[in-house]
């Protein structure tokens, strides 16, 4: 896991709720994992981010009809079945290969990660525990800040040396950009974004602070908290300097410093039909975060996917693609479909799902009731109801799991 250590929210009538009912549903590894090696999070699934790999990878070691090879891939075997899922960064000659393939150039979007605090390095005498609006347990670590310190913070924040980058043209990623970046978009950007302090009250004051810095636990050990949403290019140096600007980080010990890496993905709408399968290359699928999703969650989904499409194709049937009101049906038919003039990689949410009926709901009502929240919580367990009956349908027709 070389960002974040989540799998994003818990709610279960949210986009990311609705995958992973979709995933259990199929008896996904990896969430299988992941719970078994969670560290608390509020209403979110995060994990231990060593002992997760540890599970995944000894559970792929130990089974019996799965042969483990470690070796440098130039080019997948001609006429055998092939998932290709490389990541984040797929090195050449295969990348090579890759682009010659599917007539397209590589592409690449940057991703940076956040740092990491020893966790008895923090200054508990200033710093909380809690969950925002206390979703869950108190699980994060809040750093407040009052507007003179916030202030202080966005100024060493903007002036901080950078490491450049090696290629101009490669662009960010949106939904996690690296926390300078979003500074340059304003003054306030950041207390709307990763310091919001709403739902957050200060033990001390009774009131949400002017801006907060929250850490999450990272290890099952709780010695180890990364800080949310702080994904960086700052110069190491320069990191040490600004982070501990941060009321209750002055004298923090860092287990990892922030970094940036690039990250490729292919046109999926030009390569790839809703299977995942690669258009011009029989038995060839691409899945993860080269098939253009982005997310731990989303990467695992397609994976399950392709899988499916895999275990069909060799049974001599058709590979089926999953139905669009489930949430991985919308995202893999988003990727075959999507316009090709700015297509980049998307999480899953529920805005690809296809529209639900007009009637279905009483918005109105619900509006009056309990406002936008309420319509939104309904929205999403309508959406959530819909996919898992469809996927019930899908696994029905396609006669089960493989």
């Amino acid at each position: 896991m070389v960002c974040s250590n989540s799998f994003k929210s818990d709610d279960p009538n949210s986009a990311t709720g609705i995958l992973k009912a979709e995933m259990r549903r199929m008896d996904s590894l990896i969430l299988r994992c992941a719970e078994a090696t969670r560290v608390p999070a509020g209403n979110s699934l995060a994990v231990d981010r060593d002992a997760f790999s540890e599970a995944v990878t000894s559970a792929l070691k130990g089974h019996p009809r799965i042969r483990w090879e470690t070796a440098r891939i130039e080019a997948p075997e001609p006429g055998t079945p092939t998932i290709l899922a490389t990541g984040p960064l797929t090195a050449e000659p295969l990348a090579d290969w890759l682009a010659k393939i599917t007539g397209s150039d590589q592409l690449h979007f940057y991703d940076a990660i956040a740092p990491i605090v020893e966790r008895d390095s923090v200054d508990m005498d200033i710093a909380w525990m809690a969950a925002r609006y206390d979703k869950g347990g108190a699980d994060f670590i809040n750093c407040p800040l009052d507007k003179p310190q916030y202030e202080r913070f966005l100024d060493a924040l903007i002036a901080a040396e950078l490491v450049p980058l090696h290629e101009v043209d490669t662009p960010y990623f949106e939904a996690c950009l690296p926390i300078e970046v979003m500074a340059d978009r304003g003054r306030e950007t950041l207390r709307h974004g990763p310091m919001k302090p709403v739902g957050l009250d200060d033990p001390r004051t009774g009131r949400w602070p002017h801006a907060v810095v929250q850490l999450r636990q990272d290890t099952l050990a709780g010695d180890l908290f990364n800080l949310v949403g702080f994904q960086t290019r700052l110069k190491w140096g320069a990191q040490q300097e600004v982070f501990r600007l941060i009321p209750g980080l002055e004298k923090a010990e860092f287990a990892r410093l922030g970094s940036i890496h690039r990250n490729t993905y292919i046109q999926a709408p030009k390569v790839l039909d809703a299977t995942l399968a690669v258009k011009s290359v029989q038995g060839l699928w691409i899945a993860g975060q080269l098939s253009g999703v982005e997310g731990y969650l989303e990467s695992a989904a397609g994976g399950l996917a392709a899988a499916f499409a895999v275990d069909r194709t060799v049974r001599n049937l058709e590979p089926l693609p999953f139905p669009p009101d489930t949430m991985l049906g919308s995202l893999l038919r988003y990727l075959a479909h999507a316009s090709t003039s700015d297509f980049g990689p998307t999480n899953a949410m529920l805005g690809l799902m296809p529209p639900l009926p007009e009637d279905l709901l009483d918005l109105r009502g619900l509006k009056r009731a309990g406002g936008t929240r309420a319509v939104k919580a309904a929205k999403g367990q309508a959406h959530r109801e819909r996919a898992l009956q469809s996927l019930e349908q899908y696994l029905r027709l396609t006669g089960g799991m493989p």
